[in-house]
């Protein structure tokens, strides 16, 4: 197993945009730009999505995922990871998306939870390989 590296967090704390790797049941890639968290205690990233989508669909069959980040201040610095999904967990996940919000949206909530049709759910990615880059 392997870890972000500390001198990457701050990515993780700002608005930084993530492309999320599943593969669909034909095996092909399915990539998504999604928000990203990491738990550094855990050494979970964290991606949050609603019950029924297709990367939820995707994880649940087939746990092995990639996601990379570029930082929006220096295109050449960036954190990319391989690894597993080791749970899907309803259990804090709307608090987590609220959070997600404040950050990528400057909101207190995230818009339109209450018209999903999925509940909430935390997709928590065990890093495998973690490659770094610095500009």
């Amino acid at each position: 197993m392997d870890s972000i590296p500390e001198q990457f967090h701050d990515l993780f704390e700002r608005e930084t945009f993530a492309h999320f790797a599943t593969m669909m049941p034909d095996g092909t890639p399915q990539v998504t730009p999604v928000w990203v968290d990491y738990d550094v205690e855990a050494n979970r990233v964290l991606v949050n999505t609603a019950r029924g989508r297709r990367k939820e669909k995707n994880v649940g069959r087939n746990p092995k995922v990639s996601l990379s980040m570029v930082d929006p201040d220096d295109p050449y610095r960036f954190v990319s990871v391989r690894g597993e999904v080791d749970e899907l967990t309803e259990e804090g996940a709307v608090e987590h998306i609220n959070e997600l919000a404040r950050r990528y949206m400057g909101v207190e909530e995230y818009p339109g939870l209450d018209d999903e049709e999925g509940a909430r759910v935390q997709i928590c990615i065990r890093p495998e390989a973690v490659a770094t880059g610095q500009g």
